[in-house]
């Protein structure tokens, strides 16, 4: 098994994997299109990742997640999913959610992650527990949404 990647290389491989689910391939201008950075970065990032053995990498041709890469891929993907599934039970907008995700999926135990996986299942088996959390929080969240704009 190749060592672990960089947060970096993760969503690398996050984002490799989607385009291929989403096209059925994945280029360096589609990569650096949609991570917002410079075509050169995604090329010297992929010469590292298929160095490392989690794709497949020639150039001008293309490239393949080995085994490895799309374990990795499928990991961070999961966690995006359930953690976008507990913020949206808690009424985060879709902004916030993004922002706290990106800064925190690489950051997160499997403990932590099993953790909140249960607490979501538990939610969404149990609305009017759900509902009465809500309740719960709605004086504070009145007083977030009123202090949001000051610093």
């Amino acid at each position: 098994m190749p060592p672990k990647p960089s947060q970096t290389a993760e969503d690398y491989l996050e984002r490799i994997h989607e385009l291929i689910e989403e096209k059925g391939y994945a280029r360096v201008v589609d990569i650096a299109s949609s991570l917002e950075v410079r075509q050169a970065s995604v090329t010297s990032m992929v010469q590292k990742l298929d160095e490392l053995g989690y794709l497949n990498y020639e150039k001008y041709r293309g490239l393949v997640l080995t085994d490895a890469g799309r374990t990795i891929a499928r990991k961070i993907q999961k966690r995006h999913e359930m953690l976008t599934r507990f913020f949206s039970l808690l009424g985060i907008d879709a902004d916030t959610q993004h922002s706290d995700i990106e800064g925190i999926e690489h950051h997160l135990s499997s403990k932590t992650l099993e953790m909140l996986t249960s607490l979501t299942d538990f939610f969404e088996q149990n609305p009017d527990i759900l509902e009465a959390f809500q309740q719960h929080d709605k004086p504070r969240s009145t007083i977030r949404s009123s202090t949001a704009g000051e610093t």
